[in-house]
């Protein structure tokens, strides 16, 4: 999994402007580098700094706060958890509020074709019985059908 190249469909999808990102950085109080970022920003094929797992995380924290609000029940900042395509699928429909037939629908713009049992399993906790693990083809379907979904036709 290419964290950079997740980096950027999300923020294409989304088309989240630098400050939309750094807000999202700065609501999780993680001290985002703006030559950083900005690095980050550039094409996929041209950036020379990576995009960590943690940042990554944060972005994707960050978005859920700036999107719904605080969460009660945040995690503490002791309880890690390794960020797995799975948790970026969760992740991004709670930050954007996917209902179960929005993300049947943005699966099918990425054309992957899941039943409604293979949709729930990847929602599912890992210690359930039917889970099943978001492969990277997948996960890039999925990013591929969100910036479908949310293309506004216009240029960034």
């Amino acid at each position: 999994m290419n964290t950079n190249d997740i980096f950027h469909r999300i923020v294409n999808a989304l088309s989240l402007s630098k400050s939309d990102i750094l807000e999202a950085y700065t609501l999780e109080g993680y001290n985002m580098d703006e030559e950083h970022l900005e690095d980050l920003l550039k094409d996929a094929d041209k950036v020379s700094g990576e995009c960590s797992y943690e940042e990554l995380g944060v972005l994707l924290d960050g978005l859920v706060t700036l999107k719904r609000g605080p969460s009660p029940k945040k995690p503490s900042e002791e309880e890690a958890v390794p960020l797995t395509n799975n948790l970026i699928l969760k992740k991004l429909r709670i930050a954007l509020e996917l209902k179960e037939p929005e993300t049947e629908i943005i699966f099918g713009l990425g054309d992957a074709a899941l039943s409604k049992q293979e949709l729930k399993s990847l929602f599912r906790s890992e210690s359930h019985k039917n889970f099943k693990a978001c492969p990277d083809g997948l996960l890039m379907a999925f990013l591929e059908g969100l910036d479908e979904f949310y293309y506004s036709g216009e240029e960034v």
